[in-house]
């Protein structure tokens, strides 16, 4: 009676084990979708900002052409051309505004340049967090006993993002931290 007993003590232990591991597996997942929103809602703000300051006439007028067109192939790109289509719309940022001035322009270009900037290192913020946890989601899923036992279920294994998303300099003698 005791050795059912024992057994059955396992069993159930065994099997809230095995539910606390799926569940941990499930919101991780979760963690990664979430993550994957909030980095997408940041590249589009990118986007949406540099094609304000392209159409401000802030930048040279090459310069605003040039940021137009990689935002605007930004904001249309598929999901397979997605990493390359924003690591262009980056370097085309860093061309357009490393390190240059803002004298000489209005408090309404110099205000959009300040949002550019902000949205590039909050895409660059959004893409470690959202990297972070398909890392985590990916080193739960290499267990044997989740491999064996298929607690992921039928979940795809989540791919990192990556991308250049080094901001630009912001301009000689500003910090670039602006408080929101």
């Amino acid at each position: 009676m005791a050795v059912v007993a024992g057994a059955l003590l396992v069993l159930v232990l065994l099997g809230f084990y095995l539910s606390w591991r799926a569940t941990r597996l499930d919101r991780l997942h979760h963690r990664v979708e979430t993550a994957w929103a909030a980095l997408d809602a940041a590249l589009l703000r990118r986007a949406a900002a540099v094609l304000d300051l392209a159409a401000s006439g802030g930048p040279d007028p090459a310069s605003a052409r040039t940021l137009a067109e990689a935002a605007g192939r930004a904001s249309r790109a598929g999901e397979g051309e997605r990493e390359l289509v924003e690591s262009a719309l980056s370097v085309a940022l860093r061309d357009a505004l490393d390190g240059r001035s803002a004298e000489g322009v209005g408090e309404d270009t110099r205000a959009r340049r300040e949002e550019v900037l902000r949205a590039a290192r909050g895409v660059h913020l959004a893409r470690v967090f959202h990297n972070d946890a398909v890392s985590d989601t990916r080193r739960a899923r290499r267990s044997r006993l989740v491999r064996l036992l298929r607690l992921a279920g039928t979940a795809a294994l989540p791919d990192y993002f990556e991308m250049d998303d080094r901001a630009p300099r912001p301009s000689p003698g500003r910090s670039g931290t602006t408080s929101r």
